[in-house]
C-alpha cells in the first residue's frame, strides 16, 4: 500500500505464485506459531491463502477481514473461505453487517450477530464495538462455551490509525506464545488500549497508535 495518516492513495497486489512462494519460504524454514491475515485486495489471493493455510495445517489463525475501497462488500464474503480456518474473526460492526446483511444497532444485535456467524462458520468471533461513539465494548462468543462482554470506555484522541489490526495481531501474538484464546483477546485489548492512552501524536491526519507503549529498557 501508499499510505500516511491522511488514508491510502494506491494499492498494489502480487501475483498469486508469488504469495504461494512467500508462505512456502516461510513454511519450510521457520514455522510460524500464530498468523494474523488483515486486508486482501483480491479474491484470488485470499484463495490462494486458503489453499496453503490447509496444506500446512495451520493451528492459530486470526483473521481480520479489513474492507477494502469500494469492493469491500465483495472482498468481505470472499474473505469468509478462511473463517473455518480460523481460531477468531474480529470484524467490525461495519463488515459484521456486510457478511450478515443485516444492521447492527444495539448491545443485543451485537450478541445475536456473533452467534449467527459462529453457526455459519463454527468460528469463535469478537465482534468489536469500536464504531459505537459513546463505547468501546467488544462482544467475543465462543460457541458452546458462551460469550462474554469486554466492556471498555472510549478514549478521545484522532490517533486511532490501524487499531483493528493492532488489536488482531495482538491476539495472534499472544496465542503464539501458548495464551488460550479468552485470555490472549483481554491481553490483547488491554495492549490497545494502553497503546491509544499513550497519546502518541505523528502526521496531518489520522496517526498510529504507540506500539512501545509497555516496552521496558533492558541493561
Amino acid at each position: 500500500t501508499a499510505q500516511n495518516t491522511c488514508g491510502v492513495t494506491a494499492i498494489m497486489t502480487v501475483t498469486p505464485e508469488f504469495l504461494a512462494a512467500q508462505l512456502d519460504a516461510v513454511y519450510e524454514d521457520i514455522p510460524p506459531d500464530a498468523v494474523k491475515v488483515g486486508m486482501c485486495a483480491s479474491e484470488v489471493l485470499i484463495r490462494t491463502m486458503a489453499e496453503r493455510f490447509r496444506f500446512y495445517k495451520i493451528e492459530r489463525l486470526v483473521v481480520d477481514p479489513v474492507m477494502v475501497a469500494t469492493s469491500g462488500a465483495r472482498l468481505i464474503e470472499e474473505t469468509a473461505v478462511l473463517f473455518p480456518l480460523a481460531s477468531l474473526i474480529t470484524p467490525n460492526l461495519p463488515e459484521a453487517e456486510l457478511l450478515l446483511g443485516a444492521p447492527i444497532r444495539s448491545a443485543a444485535a451485537m450478541e445475536k450477530a456473533a452467534k449467527e456467524l459462529w453457526s455459519r462458520y463454527g468460528t469463535p468471533v469478537l465482534l468489536k464495538g469500536g464504531h459505537d461513539k459513546t463505547r468501546a465494548d467488544d462482544y467475543l462468543y465462543l460457541g458452546s462455551e458462551g460469550g462474554m462482554w469486554l466492556r471498555a470506555e472510549r478514549i478521545a484522541t484522532e490517533n486511532t490509525h490501524g487499531t483493528g489490526c493492532t488489536l488482531s495481531s495482538a491476539i495472534a501474538a499472544n496465542l503464539a506464545k501458548g495464551v488460550a484464546l479468552t485470555e490472549a483477546v483481554i491481553r490483547g485489548k488491554a495492549y490497545v488500549r494502553g497503546a491509544l492512552l499513550s497519546g502518541l501524536s505523528l502526521g496531518k491526519g489520522s496517526g498510529p497508535l504507540d506500539h512501545a507503549w509497555n516496552l521496558e529498557e533492558k541493561q
